[in-house]
């Protein structure tokens, strides 16, 4: 049986909350959800490879935020329940939902199997995360869509 939410699940969840607001996690937050749309793991291995721009940090800032909070809820230090409430994970499953069609090759590529990986179980664990990631993917690509639509 889980174990119930608490007090201090919810003071964690407030405090990674409040990280999330720091000047460049936003700038990197808005960089990774409204600019980066890779079309292939090639895609997302130029901006992997490209060490020393803002499109580098950024990603690595974001996604190691998410797998360091995912981490938490893999471990028993956080309430899965309260960390995939969409108000404070949907960000994950979008930028997640962004790469996971490549993740396979991705992680072949770059010779590292753990890449995403604990944002990715914490994400497919659940009936309820992996259908969230269906329907964040479609609405990925309706995103996708648009842009391309209104560039």
């Amino acid at each position: 049986m889980p174990k119930k939410p608490t007090i201090a699940d919810a003071q964690l969840i407030l405090q990674l909350y409040d990280l999330r607001r720091e000047a460049e996690m936003r700038k990197a937050r808005a960089w990774y959800v409204g600019e980066f749309f890779p079309e292939s793991a090639d895609d997302c291995l130029k901006v992997v490879w490209a060490m020393g721009t803002r499109e580098n940090a950024w990603m690595r800032q974001v996604g190691g935020y998410w797998g360091i909070v995912a981490s938490f809820v893999l471990s028993g230090v956080l309430n899965e329940e309260l960390f995939l409430a969409p108000p404070f994970s949907g960000e994950m499953f979008l930028i997640y939902a962004k790469i996971h069609p490549y993740i396979k090759e991705l992680r072949e590529k770059m010779g590292d199997p753990n890449v995403f990986l604990s944002i990715e179980k914490a994400i497919t664990r659940t009936k309820w995360g992996r259908d969230r990631l269906q329907f964040t993917m479609k609405r990925v690509e309706t995103m996708k869509q648009k842009r391309k639509a209104n560039p």
